[in-house]
């Protein structure tokens, strides 16, 4: 309940108020289940928003929508109010708006890949620190590539693209194991099965879309649906480190103001701490160390105060703590150390007070003007003018009909050219140019092969054109010899036959003069 620049929060012996120039100093709400914590929480995202801050609240049980709808006034109330002096308490709504990861329930939420950056995806992939190394390498090399990283399936496409190329950029980057490049691919399937394939996209969120206030000046109350987000808590956390981290980076420096420009609540923020290393821990307390310097408040709603490192417990001023439940000794450790963080109040025992408080009732400590804590008081919360409890259906169409232009804006997820497309072009190139380089080289063996085939055809015709050459000669030469051979045989008859005819001759001569001496001799010749 807004009264002037402060927020009437509470009601003790004195009323608590929560100073809007000191609302930047952050905050804690904490308590067991059940003491009122979610109510705390709407008193005072009620009072901010009655102040013209814009709120962000993480509904994770369901019934912070109740703000959106007024409360109902009843004689039990009345009867609270006027036990605390309140007598103008009147039901009363607050500007809302609804968003919802799965466009289920609220205007889609998205951030990309890119935005979220390789330490924060590291943590919420769960990888180890020589993983979380190569998903730097990964990261370093689409930067410098000109790859966008929008969504999962580019972040994916580009570790298949670093890991076919890791011996190319292993001197400029470093060394890129496969079996680390699979290990984060198989995270990546744990993170997809919670719903990361939706979270991750565009159109991103601008968060100046939730530092908005309405017409009249009220602050809206940006509420994200989170009741199913809760149960994938790596997803969660991670989102609200990168929306810590994108205010902090976004934000310019406006040092202290009369009222924040933003006040951002983190339920369950356990979560945010839970198996958080210490390099990302060391960011978390820089940013809330820093960023009330930009205008933004904090506050963190959780069980117990020792669910926060005592570094980022230091940072948190305006304090409300609900009751706790001691059953062990641990857990009476966490009291005592709990009552110890407050100014003590000779009137009781912080520590035995907390362990007596009814649910609506806290020990609460806001900053006095001079920024000194004040002494604390065990008091009453404000009950917030609008319902304590989950906005009716009606009441949610009505919400989600009046956000129609963001619904516009991010209602439709949009698919630009980012990595995976520009990797699966050029895989489509190089699997084109290599069809084309088989082709060419098919054609070429192809033309090879015919030239080989003319050669040995040619050699065949040849050898066989010399096969016949050499027959014809050896014909020739046979036919030469045989010619030769019958020349000789017909010379050698004909020698023969002349060599008759003067035997012939020689033996007639012969003959005759033969005759001729006997008949001389013996006087027989005739006359």
């Amino acid at each position: 309940m807004l009264d002037g620049n402060r927020i009437f929060a509470a009601k003790g012996q004195n009323p608590c108020y929560l100073l809007l120039d000191k609302a930047n100093r952050h905050g804690l709400v904490a308590g067991a289940t059940g003491t009122g914590k979610t109510v705390t929480q709407k008193t005072l995202a009620e009072g901010f928003s009655q102040a013209g801050v814009p709120v962000f609240l993480a509904d994770v049980k369901g019934d912070v929508t109740g703000m959106a709808q007024p409360g109902e006034d009843t004689p039990k109330l009345q009867e609270r109010m006027a036990k605390m002096g309140i007598s103008n308490w009147t039901p009363a709504t607050c500007p809302v708006r609804l968003w919802d990861m799965t466009a289920e329930q609220g205007i889609p939420v998205r951030i990309t890949v890119s935005d979220m950056g390789p330490a924060m995806l590291g943590q919420l992939l769960g990888l180890t620190d020589v993983q979380k190394g190569v998903l730097n390498i990964v990261f370093r090399i689409a930067d410098d590539n000109g790859l966008l990283l929008i969504d999962l399936k580019d972040l994916r496409a580009m570790l298949t693209f670093a890991s076919e190329h890791a011996k190319d950029y292993e001197m400029e980057y470093g060394r890129m194991s496969s079996q680390s490049i699979s290990a984060i691919l198989r995270a990546l399937i744990a993170v997809e099965d919670q719903g990361g394939d939706v979270f991750f996209g565009e159109p991103a969120l601008d968060l100046a879309d939730w530092m908005a206030c309405d017409s009249s000046g009220a602050g809206y109350v940006n509420i994200l649906n989170a009741a199913q987000l809760v149960t994938s808590p790596q997803i969660y956390a991670m989102f609200l480190l990168w929306m810590l981290s994108e205010l902090y980076e976004a934000l310019p420096e406006v040092g202290d103001l009369d009222r924040p420009k933003f006040v951002f609540f983190f339920d369950e923020a356990h979560l945010l701490f839970d198996s958080c290393p210490k390099e990302l821990q060391d960011k978390i307390v820089q940013v809330v160390k820093l960023i009330r310097s930009k205008g933004v408040g904090l506050y963190f709603i959780t069980q117990s105060p020792s669910d926060i490192p005592d570094e980022v417990l230091a940072q948190l001023s305006n304090r409300i703590q609900h009751g706790l439940r001691a059953y062990t000794p641990a857990e009476q450790k966490a009291v005592r150390a709990a009552a110890a963080a407050f100014r003590e109040n000779p009137a009781f025992d912080s520590a035995q007070a907390l362990l007596e408080l009814a649910t609506g009732e806290a020990l609460v400590s806001f900053l006095e003007e001079d920024g000194k804590p004040a002494m604390v008081e065990r008091a009453l919360v404000v009950t917030p003018e609008c319902s304590m409890g989950a906005a009716s259906p009606e009441v949610v169409a009505q919400v989600l009909a009046a956000q129609e232009p963001l619904m516009v804006k991010y209602g439709t997820a949009e698919d630009r050219e980012s990595a995976y497309e520009l990797i699966a072009a050029q895989k489509a190139e190089a699997q084109e140019a290599d069809a084309l380089a088989k082709e060419r080289a098919a054609l070429e063996a192809e033309r090879a092969a015919f030239e080989k085939q003319k050669a040995a055809e040619e050699a065949k015709a040849q050898k066989a054109a010399e096969r016949e050459a050499q027959r014809a000669a050896a014909a020739a030469a046979k036919a030469a010899e045989k010619e030769a051979e019958r020349q000789a045989k017909a010379e050698q008859k004909r020698a023969e036959q002349a060599a008759k005819t003067v035997n012939s001759v020689i033996g007639q001569i012969g003959r005759e003069a033969s005759r001729q001496l006997i008949r001389g001799l013996f006087g027989a010749l005739k006359k």
